[in-house]
């Protein structure tokens, strides 16, 4: 057997080319497609940023309606597709539903998902549709009326409104999008890189995304800002937060929402996620998330050193959206099938099969006894 170093987790380890998104770790800078986030989520919509994703550049303002059109048309469910999220069990997991109903969608649109020139129409679809799935069957289990066409409403504002039945607010709509914009793509994270292997195999577009999905619902991937109300729930008021913080790290408990495989300096996503929790808490007339996240914020820096991540202040804003706490992981898949589909539409472009290779650590002398002679 040849050795060679182990990188476990692939940590730095560089697999591929991509000109889709760029992390300067030390920095703390996002890049998506040239452009750092700070503009783009202070200057863009979600719409915009989808095409930038797919087509390398931003739209002119005829292409940015014909997208903006386009993917209002593309949210309506297929009636077979509508029966299967009617006969899901209600206490299923929202990201089960999504991950399901992504798999099944490629039975009634198997030209969209193929490899090759179409392959744009399912990203626009899946993009369109994702909501959709996730309204129907939050509206569903909640007795809530049935969903119904909103065609002049913007991506961010029918996401909303389909999980709440009730129409957003300028600002809500504008939180929405940036979280949004933020959470479109994050260059090779665990779920990107699931569908870029699929999509490596020539599988299809909804495969890949499939994949992506089944890989986001994880804990260690999707989740931690649920976690991170959990915490808030549990300290209840910023005068207890040192307390509650302290006593977690001194049993070696993770804060959720603190430090990042590649950022080593606060992640950018985070300052403006921050500003945000301020803004809707201030809109709300109550600030009671942000200076209890502020406060965490301030022990955990003091104690270990650690920065935010996007998930230390995303969930604050779902919920003063008035989003569930069980559906912030599939709005982050609403938000990512973006960033994924751009990924597997330029894997496709340079397809390469990916299989890394394992340091084999097991015996290779072994003989073979005969079933008789086993103990």
């Amino acid at each position: 057997m040849v050795e060679s170093a182990v990188q476990r987790g692939l940590e730095d380890v560089v697999a591929l080319e991509s000109r889709i998104c760029f992390i300067d770790g030390k920095g703390g800078r996002l890049i998506y497609e040239g452009y750092d986030i700070r503009e783009l989520a202070a200057r863009s919509t979600f719409e915009e940023i989808a095409y930038l994703l797919w087509y390398g550049r931003l739209p002119s303002a005829r292409q940015l309606e014909e997208l903006t059109t386009r993917l209002a048309t593309l949210r309506e469910v297929p009636a077979p597709l509508r029966r299967l999220l009617e006969q899901v069990p209600e206490s299923s997991s929202p990201m089960d539903v999504l991950r399901t109903a992504v798999s099944a969608l490629a039975v009634y649109e198997p030209s969209e998902s193929q490899p090759g020139a179409n392959s744009i129409g399912g990203a626009q679809r899946l993009t369109a549709v994702i909501p959709t799935i996730l309204g129907e069957f939050h509206r569903r289990r909640k007795g809530m009326p049935a969903i119904r066409a909103r065609p002049e409403l913007s991506h961010a504002a029918w996401l909303l409104y389909a999980l709440r039945d009730k129409e957003a607010s300028e600002l809500e709509s504008r939180a929405m999008d940036v979280a949004l914009i933020l959470h479109a793509d994050h260059e090779l994270n665990a779920s990107t890189f699931a569908a870029r292997v699929t999509a490596s195999t020539l599988s299809d577009l909804y495969s890949s995304v499939t994949s992506a999905i089944g890989t986001l619902k994880g804990p260690l991937h999707g989740g931690a800002n649920e976690r991170v109300m959990e915490l808030l729930e549990e300290i209840g008021t910023p005068e207890k937060a040192e307390e509650v913080v302290k006593a977690k790290l001194a049993r070696h408990e993770r804060i959720m929402g603190f430090g990042h495989r590649v950022y080593k300096v606060e992640d950018p996503r985070a300052t403006i996620l921050r500003d945000w929790s301020r803004r809707l808490g201030e809109t709300r007339g109550d600030l009671r998330y942000y200076h209890l996240l502020r406060e965490v914020e301030r022990v955990v820096h003091r104690e270990k050193g650690l920065y935010p991540n996007v998930d230390l202040y995303s969930g604050s804003v779902y919920s003063m959206l008035g989003i569930p706490k069980e559906f912030f992981t599939p709005i982050f898949a609403a938000s990512r099938v973006a960033g994924w589909t751009a990924h597997v539409l330029e894997e496709y472009q340079d397809l390469r099969l990916i299989r890394p290779t394992a340091q084999y650590v097991g015996p290779v002398d072994l003989h073979y006894t005969p079933l008789e002679l086993r103990e």
